[in-house]
C-alpha cells in the first residue's frame, strides 16, 4: 500500500491540523535563553568521511493523534527502505513547548535526541541554544541543491544566509468560504479586504442563509499574519532578525490598531460575532458562517467535516486595508539536527532529513495532510498532481505562497508564546467592551514590552 493511501485512511482531526498548522500553544512560560541575532557557531561534527551507516538515531516530534501515526509511518518507511541500515526511533514529546522544555534541561553530551521537530516561534531559542548543527553545514558539505526548497518557506528559517533548520510541516492561513451561500447571495468573488466582508453582510445573511458572514477565531497567529499582510513588522530590529528585539513596532507603525479597528468594525456590524478562541472552523463546517480563516493544513479535515453538504472555496488571506502590499508568513514547524559530537549520528540524521524532504515523500505527505510540499520538484510528482486535480482548493495556497514576498516573514521573538496570549486576551477584552481598539493595542504593547524587557535583563551579557 502506498504511503499516501495508508495515511489517507485515517480521519484527520480538524483541531489537530489547525493547531499544528498555526503553531499555537497554551503554555505562556518561556525560560530565559539568549535572544541575540548572532548565528550559532559552526559545528565540527559534520564530516565528509561519515556515512551514517548502521546508526540508530532518535527523532523527537510534537505531532499527536492521527498526525503522529502519519509521522511514525514515514519513519517506518525510511527504516525499511534506506540502504545504509539506519534506524530511526520516533518519540512523541507532547506539545511543542514540552519538547523545548526537555531540550532546555539537556546539554552537550547527554542530549537524547538527534533530530527534533520545533515550531516556528521556537526558532530563536534553537538558534541560540548551542545545541544544534546548522542544516547549512550538511548542505555545503554535500553540495545539496538548496534551490529546490521553496524560497518563501526556507526564508523563515534562514538567518545570516544560513539555513538553520529544514522546513517540514509548513502552512499559511487561507480564507475558506461557502460557495453555495455566495452564489445564493449573488456574490461572485471572495473578499480581498476585511472591509469587503462587512459589505457582504446583508446579502450573505438575507439571501445566502448564513447566520454570520465570517467566524473569526481569536488567535494570535492570525494577528501576526495580518501584520505581515500589511508589510509591517511586529517588533523592532528587523522583526528580531537583525538583533534582539527591545520593543514592539506594531504601535508606532500602526499595524495593530489597523487590525483591531477592522476587527471591531466587523464585530459591531455583526458580520463577525465573537466566537472565542475555539470557534471559527466549527461554525463554518456546520453551515452557520459563510467564511472563516484557518490554516492551509486544515483543508483535508474541513472538506471531510463538510462532507459534501456544500462546496468549499478558498481564497487569499484578506488584506487589512486596500493597498496593503505584504504577504503571508509561514507557520508550522521545522527539523533541527542536534549536536551530539558524533559525526556518524549527525550524518545519519542528515540522511533522514533528506528522505523526509525528497519529492516522492513530500508528495505523499502533502497529499495526506495538506501541508505545503517543501521542494519544488514535488510539483512534478504524479501523486501531487492527482491531489491538486482532486482538491483544486489547495492550488490557492500554493499561489498565495508564491505571490508573497520572502521578506514577509514573522518575527524572531523568544517571548512569543506569552505575546500571543497577551494579544488574544486583549482582543477578548475589546470584543467584550472592556477596552477600545486603541486601548487594546496600547495594553498589548505595554505587556509585551515588559516581557521583552524582563527577558533581555536576564539574558544581556555583562
Amino acid at each position: 500500500m502506498r504511503l499516501s493511501n495508508k495515511i489517507q485512511t485515517m480521519t484527520l482531526s480538524a483541531a489537530a491540523l489547525i493547531t499544528l498548522g498555526g503553531c499555537t500553544t497554551n503554555d505562556t512560560e518561556t525560560e530565559a535563553v539568549s535572544d541575540g541575532a548572532a548565528p550559532a557557531p559552526e559545528s565540527e561534527t559534520v564530516s565528509d568521511e561519515a556515512t551514517g551507516e548502521g546508526q540508530t538515531i532518535m527523532f523527537w516530534h510534537a505531532m499527536g493523534g492521527d498526525l503522529g501515526v502519519a509521522v511514525d509511518q514515514l519513519v517506518e518507511t525510511f527504516n525499511e527502505t534506506n540502504e545504509l541500515d539506519i534506524t530511526v526511533v520516533s518519540e512523541f514529546q507532547g506539545t511543542y513547548d514540552d519538547a523545548i522544555t526537555k531540550l532546555r534541561s539537556a546539554s552537550l553530551g547527554n542530549l537524547e535526541a538527534d533530530v527534533v521537530q520545533v515550531y516556528d516561534i521556537g526558532s530563536r531559542y534553537m538558534l541560540d541554544s548551542g545545541l544544534v548543527i546548522p542544516m547549512q553545514q550538511f548542505i555545503d558539505e554535500e553540495g545539496y541543491d538548496i534551490s529546490q526548497i521553496e524560497p518563501n518557506i526556507a526564508a523563515y528559517y534562514t538567518a545570516e544566509d544560513t539555513l538553520y533548520s529544514m522546513p517540514f510541516n509548513s502552512s499559511t492561513p487561507l480564507l475558506y468560504y461557502n460557495v453555495d451561500m455566495f452564489e445564493a447571495a449573488g456574490i461572485e468573488e471572495a473578499p480581498t479586504t476585511l472591509a469587503e466582508i462587512e459589505d457582504m453582510h446583508d446579502a450573505l445573511v438575507n439571501e445566502g442563509g448564513a447566520s454570520m458572514p465570517i467566524s473569526l477565531t481569536i488567535y494570535g497567529w492570525l494577528v501576526e499574519q495580518f501584520t505581515a499582510k500589511q508589510g509591517l513588522e511586529l517588533v523592532n530590529n528587523g522583526n528580531g532578525r537583525e538583533d534582539a528585539p527591545t520593543e514592539v513596532s506594531f504601535v508606532d507603525n500602526g499595524a495593530m490598531l489597523n487590525i483591531l479597528e477592522e476587527w471591531y468594525a466587523l464585530y459591531e456590524s455583526e458580520a463577525a460575532p465573537n466566537v472565542g478562541r475555539d470557534g471559527g472552523t466549527p461554525e463554518f463546517v456546520s453551515g452557520q458562517s459563510a467564511m472563516t480563516l484557518a490554516s492551509t493544513s486544515g483543508l483535508a479535515s474541513i472538506l471531510n467535516e463538510v462532507g459534501g453538504d456544500f462546496e468549499v472555496g478558498t481564497a487569499y488571506l484578506p488584506a487589512v486595508k486596500e493597498g496593503d502590499e505584504g504577504g503571508v508568513s509561514i507557520g508550522g514547524a521545522s527539523l533541527w539536527a542536534m549536536e551530539s559530537e558524533d559525526a556518524e549520528k549527525a550524518q545519519a540524521s542528515w540522511e533522514f532529513v533528506k528522505f523526509l524532504i525528497s519529492p516522492e515523500i513530500q508528495a505523499e505527505w502533502s497529499a495526506a495532510t495538506g501541508y505545503f510540499p517543501i521542494t519544488t520538484a514535488t510539483h512534478e510528482e504524479e501523486v501531487f498532481k492527482q491531489n491538486i486535480e482532486e482538491f483544486p482548493q489547495f492550488q490557492t495556497a500554493l499561489d498565495q505562497l508564491h505571490d508573497s514576498n520572502p521578506e514577509s516573514q514573522g518575527a524572531f521573538l523568544s517571548v512569543f508564546p506569552e505575546a500571543r496570549q497577551i494579544v488574544e486576551n486583549e482582543i477578548e477584552n475589546m470584543l467584550n467592551g472592556v477596552v477600545t481598539p486603541d486601548e487594546a493595542a496600547d495594553a498589548m504593547a505595554e505587556q509585551i514590552n515588559s516581557a521583552i524587557e524582563n527577558y533581555n535583563l536576564v539574558n544581556t551579557p555583562e
